[in-house]
């Protein structure tokens, strides 16, 4: 089977309008797969560079280019209600035919999150909140009922998105992490995909043997 290959880059990182629009022409001429990009509105440490809004760039690649798949690694829910995540990943899929993947993550990055008002919270709290996050994006995209959720970060009451996703559940999701206590069960109860973060590849094969464990328990 041949090698997929996509192209990951840093949104935060000096990215502009024309640098984007000459990257995503690029990846979809040249035949990779996809293009995806982190949401973030800096740099963890200077100095700070250009960066530009995570699904305002998406929304451009998912009209201006026809094949490629794309999607965020990741987006934290610390950023915005993940009603709004979900609603709007749930169109841009539509938009594009069907090519997004939705990329989550709890946050991680303190420096913009102190310096733009974003509450992190402490360890426990942020996975717990990272729950909630995923159980709202999942019954909103996956049941076509109202749903409702009554979470200590999160409430829905009756809440349905309309129009309903054009493919069945949704894009698929995807979950950033490498946490094995935490992150990995989140992983096997709500994700498509896992996007391990920079590890080497003994650990890799570690969590992923602890992954496909907890798979087996379902």
């Amino acid at each position: 089977m041949p090698m997929e290959i996509a192209i990951m880059i840093e949104g935060q990182d000096g990215l502009t309008w024309p640098r984007w629009q000459r990257l995503a022409s690029a990846v979809e001429q040249l035949g990779f797969v996809g293009l995806y990009r982190s949401d973030h509105f800096t740099n963890a440490g200077p100095p700070d560079k250009d960066s530009l809004e995570l699904w305002l760039s998406l929304a451009w690649l998912a009209s201006h280019t026809q094949r490629i798949e794309f999607g965020p690694l990741v987006t934290p829910v610390s950023f915005r209600h993940p009603a709004f995540t979900a609603r709007i990943g749930a169109q841009l899929d539509d938009l594009s035919g069907g090519r997004l993947t939705l990329g989550v993550g709890a946050g991680w990055q303190h420096r913009e999150h102190t310096m733009f008002g974003f509450d992190l919270l402490p360890q426990a709290d942020r996975m717990d909140r990272f729950e909630e996050g995923l159980e709202v994006i999942s019954r909103l995209l996956q049941i076509d009922a109202p749903a409702s959720f009554d979470g200590q970060y999160y409430q829905l009451h009756e809440a349905v998105l309309l129009p309903r996703p054009q493919r069945p559940g949704g894009p698929p999701l995807l979950i950033g992490g490498n946490g094995p206590l935490r992150t990995l069960p989140l992983v096997a109860r709500f994700a498509d995909e896992w996007n391990a973060v920079l590890i080497p590849a003994a650990r890799f094969a570690e969590l992923n043997a602890r992954l496909d464990g907890l798979l087996a328990e379902r």
